[in-house]
């Protein structure tokens, strides 16, 4: 085995918000090697558009710089707790990682989970201290923090020793003095060629290369990308592609490219420890190995944490399924079983399983969020589908149920934290910890059971008057807990079809919040507000105005209404119960219960009373 100085594969790992990407640009701009137009965004690696709305990093992305005679793989990675997924599988392509931290708030939960990942796959770490520019920057105390959460998951001597440097990604600069202010990114770029190794080799053995991700193409088909871990590769040679099965297919080369810039160039020949994409075999699988016919011999495959959250994507069944007017494309059980099939290809921490009704399937996620946004890249894609109530996936444990827990970190203003401490308590959360710093801000941590976060972000927000500051990351599975609290609030439920007429609407808003406006279209059994009381009531929001030829002074008043309350999909998907679905088409979302007539609906009570 030698090592390879011609190159560094590095990934990027940090909390959510912490400038993972933002330093990236500066990466980026230093190395004077792309077009002006290519660096007129912030964020430029963010190119999907959920990615830019949200202002969040969903999938991983490649990129190459060469500086000096060194050429840098960068990896720049989602932090957002429920896309760890996409965090560990490409974690294997890298040989060190930048671990970024904010100059004020110091470690946080997903910044613990990543570096766990990054120590128990072997990299070396690189501890950069982002955002030092920051009015509230505490760079030393931060540092000291990252050092203390280095010895609680157990690193030798040898990691305890890891370099580090102070930055500022958005100004783009960084020094090894944290009083600096200006200057440029070069300190870090020699850091990583001075202190992370290139990849350890052996090019004279038989081929092996680990698929960690997968792209599609309409033209090409799947294109796979991972690093060569031994021998080489040509475009045209016969491989075999070892499956989870143990089957082995051979199959052929097509094209092969390795990351340049933004993009990927064509090359007739890779080498271990280069970072490639392979284009021509058939259906590739995450985790799948390829290697030497003459010598197949499989990689360990990709293990990833196990999903903790569970809903239930069915088809739309409402009467505007598939309405002329802003309906979806693809609407029948076999459209949305391929899209599924599809998006498990390429996402590792997502699970499906069919089931009991048939035109139903339990999809299984990290979260409400790494669900939303499956489900709103079908949306956009013209998929229509309804989504039950998330569900928290409980576990037997010894014969005993486990469920799910959760870190819950929260960081408010002092005179917030009564509110927040009643919100989670009543969602059997325990404080872990709690400190105040010297600005007024409050640090809580929590242990609360997963099913006790659904929903709780807004009624955290609401509270606080959206000043609270909120992360949660899986921890462990716990004996469960007792009951959590559900909607204090009944539903408005629709009896009729047609439009929404404002007269109706006047005499519904005295006692509820309204989901609709005057000309909306609803349907029986359509959820149209929230009731004031905790039971649902079924309402007439089309009934019109009587008519007569009679005139009476002063009878006609004056009908003003409260602007409607409109739900985004993953407020709509917190905000229902078990008896209800979300109704996500292209166009619009709506909130309905599952039995759509009164009559139903009171069978099915009556039914689970005498069960």
């Amino acid at each position: 085995m030698k090592r390879r100085n011609d190159i560094r594969n590095v990934a990027i790992i940090a909390h959510v918000d912490h400038g993972k990407t933002t330093l990236v640009d500066s990466l980026i701009k230093f190395s004077g090697q792309f077009r002006e137009s290519q660096l007129q965004q912030e964020c430029i690696l963010d190119s999907n558009d959920q990615e830019r709305e949200r202002g969040i990093t969903i999938l991983a992305k490649n990129i190459a710089l060469t500086y000096g005679d060194t050429k840098i793989n960068i990896i720049d990675t989602p932090g957002h707790a429920d896309f760890g997924g996409e965090v560990e599988r490409v974690l294997r392509m890298a040989d060190g990682a930048l671990v970024l931290v904010d100059s004020f708030e110091g470690p946080r939960p997903q910044t613990r989970f990543v570096l766990q990942k990054a120590l128990e796959v072997g990299l070396q770490p690189l501890v950069v201290v982002n955002k030092i520019d920051r009015p509230d920057a505490r760079p030393l105390d931060v540092l000291n923090e990252t050092f203390d959460l280095f010895v609680e998951l157990g690193a030798d001597d040898a990691t305890l020793d890891f370099p580090y440097v102070f930055a500022s990604g958005r100004s783009g600069y960084a020094s090894h003095d944290p009083a600096t202010r200006s200057g440029d990114i070069r300190p870090l770029l020699d850091l990583i060629i001075e202190r992370i190794p290139g990849p350890e080799v052996d090019e004279e053995a038989p081929l092996q290369f680990m698929v960690t991700s997968l792209t599609y193409s309409e033209f090409v088909g799947r294109i796979a990308t991972g690093r060569i871990s031994c021998g080489k590769i040509k475009t045209g040679q016969t491989i075999s592609l070892m499956k989870a099965d143990g089957s082995i297919k051979n199959e052929k080369v097509v094209a092969l490219e390795v990351f340049d810039k933004l993009g990927r160039t064509p090359v007739q020949e890779a080498t271990a420890g280069d970072i490639v994409a392979i284009t021509g075999l058939s259906k590739p699988e995450i985790g799948d190995t390829v290697a030497d016919p003459a010598f197949p011999k499989a990689l360990p495959r990709i293990s990833v944490d196990e999903p903790t959250i569970s809903m239930v994507f069915t088809i739309n069944s409402s009467p505007f399924a598939g309405a002329k007017e802003g309906g979806g494309k693809y609407l029948t059980t076999r459209h949305l079983r391929d899209r599924l099939d599809r998006e498990l290809e390429s996402n590792v921490a997502l699970r499906v399983t069919e089931a009991s009704d048939k035109e139903a399937f339990n999809v299984s996620g990290r979260g409400v969020l790494h669900l939303s946004v499956l489900i709103e890249q079908m949306r956009r894609e013209g998929y229509e589908l309804s989504v039950g109530k998330p569900q928290v996936i409980r576990k037997k444990i010894d014969g005993k149920v486990h469920e799910p827990f959760e870190i819950l970190v929260v960081d408010v203003p002092q005179n917030e934290v009564g509110p927040v401490m009643e919100i989670v308590g009543n969602r059997r959360g325990e404080v872990t910890n709690m400190t105040t710093n010297s600005t007024g801000m409050s640090h809580l941590e929590f242990s609360i059971p997963a099913r006790g976060l659904i929903g709780i972000r807004t009624r955290m927000l609401n509270a606080t008057r959206g000043e609270a500051i909120i992360h949660h990351q899986f921890d462990c599975y716990k004996p469960i807990e007792g009951d959590v609290p559900r909607r204090a609030n009944g539903v408005l439920v629709s009896q009729e079809r047609g439009k929404v007429v404002a007269f109706a609407l006047g005499k519904l808003q005295e006692r509820s919040e309204l989901f609709v406006a005057p000309g909306d279209e609803v349907y029986e059994g359509m959820i149209v507000g929230e009731n004031s009381r905790d039971t649902d009531m079924v309402v007439n929001p089309i009934r019109e105005k009587k008519l007569t030829n009679m005139r009476a002074s002063g009878s006609d008043e004056n009908i003003i209404l409260k602007p409607p309350r409109r739900l985004s999909l993953e407020a709509a998907l917190e905000y229902i119960e078990d008896d209800e679905y979300v109704e996500v088409t292209p166009s619009i979302i709506r909130l309905r219960k599952i039995r759509l007539t009164e009559t139903e609906r009171k069978q099915h009570s009556r039914g689970s009373v005498t069960e």
